[in-house]
């Protein structure tokens, strides 16, 4: 029995087929059209249905690059089932190279919307009721803020949820938050439909790390194969990953100039120097220490600081060593050193 077409979006999209289609927003006050693009891959075999969306912040870009690279995959063509690609969500901050929408709202406490509320209630209200409803699973790609950047990292509700706990391991990157929900956020919104939702966070906004996406592109693929879309690996070790219960961001407890001792991906110890603060002429330096023990997994990047700003974010961990080791071989094995001639995808610098 021949498998039935996906109807989205008023397009028809038949077994075997890919289809980009335009979903409308509301216009820009310039009465301009505003689009949402979307890419469907229709499978000739029955499968899930994964939604890979990114971008729901708008400066967040390194998940469109993961996107690209997906969709570009030499399997892309042959999988089971539906994949649903969405690589700008908040196509108002990305074209404005904004986090928020113009309306200074943020997207991802919006969730899940209206259709008679605010900008970011609209269009949280398009993604609730054009794209979930077809959605089995969900990969929400995110990066750190401006000047903030993340090591990569999975973030899910994984207390009681055994199946999102597993497609966490299966996505593979070392460090893994169990993190609770956030009320208004999209994975909030899609988890109370029932549908499991990953949150990959790595690199920074408004800039590309090659590393982290490599990652993000792996890390889907894992996915896929979790969820038989795509062939598994025969023989694949499984990753290496550990999970965090908490994270904690460090401080600046004065003003000043930052100099950071740490970067990402450290391992720490209570009480480890992790970065000095002095004025401009070096005077009124402020020691900046660890609180925990654990790995540096998110670190602010400009060197000019206020008191009380966020520094580093430490994820707790009893097994330090270990974890920093599995982290350093994944870094390795995805950095463009490591390399073979026929790469399809050049790296970024």
């Amino acid at each position: 029995m021949a498998r039935a077409s996906f109807e989205f979006a008023g397009t028809t999209i038949k077994p075997g087929n890919r289809r980009s289609i335009d979903i409308p927003l509301p216009s820009f006050y310039t009465h301009s059209r505003v689009n949402m693009p979307v890419h469907v891959v229709h499978g000739r075999k029955p499968g899930p249905v994964l939604l890979v969306s990114a971008a729901l912040h708008g400066d967040e870009i390194t998940g469109v690059e993961i996107i690209r690279r997906l969709l570009s995959h030499k399997f892309i063509n042959r999988i089971r089932g539906t994949l649903i690609a969405i690589p700008v969500v908040n196509v108002f901050g990305f074209v404005s190279k904004s986090r928020y929408l113009p309306d200074r709202r943020d997207l991802n406490r919006s969730f899940p919307g209206s259709e008679t509320g605010s900008m970011a209630a609209r269009l949280a209200n398009v993604l609730m009721t054009q794209v979930i409803p077809h959605c089995t699973h969900i990969i929400d790609l995110h990066s750190g803020a401006v000047n903030r950047a993340n090591l990569p990292q999975i973030r899910a509700k994984l207390s009681g949820e055994p199946e999102i706990e597993s497609l966490a391991r299966a996505f593979g990157v070392p460090v893994i938050l169990d993190m609770n929900l956030l009320e208004g956020s999209f994975r909030a919104a899609a988890y109370n439909k029932g549908i499991p939702v990953l949150v990959y966070e790595a690199g920074e906004a408004l800039r590309f790390d090659e590393v982290a996406i490599r990652a993000g592109v792996k890390g889907v693929l894992n996915v896929m194969a979790a969820i038989d879309m795509r062939l598994r690996q025969k023989n694949r070790r499984p990753p290496a990953t550990m999970i965090a219960n908490n994270s904690r961001w460090v401080r600046a407890p004065q003003s000043g100039i930052l100099r950071a001792l740490v970067t990402i991906g450290a391992k720490v110890e209570t009480g480890s120097t992790l970065a000095y603060i002095n004025d401009p002429l070096g005077e009124n330096t402020c020691e900046v220490t660890s609180p925990l023990a654990g790995i540096v997994i998110g670190k602010n990047n400009l060197p000019l600081v206020l008191e009380g700003e966020a520094l580093f974010n430490i994820a707790a961990y009893k097994a330090v060593d270990k974890v920093s080791d599995h982290i350093e071989a994944y870094h390795e094995q995805l950095a463009p050193s490591s390399d073979i001639p026929d790469d399809e995808e050049p790296p970024l610098v």
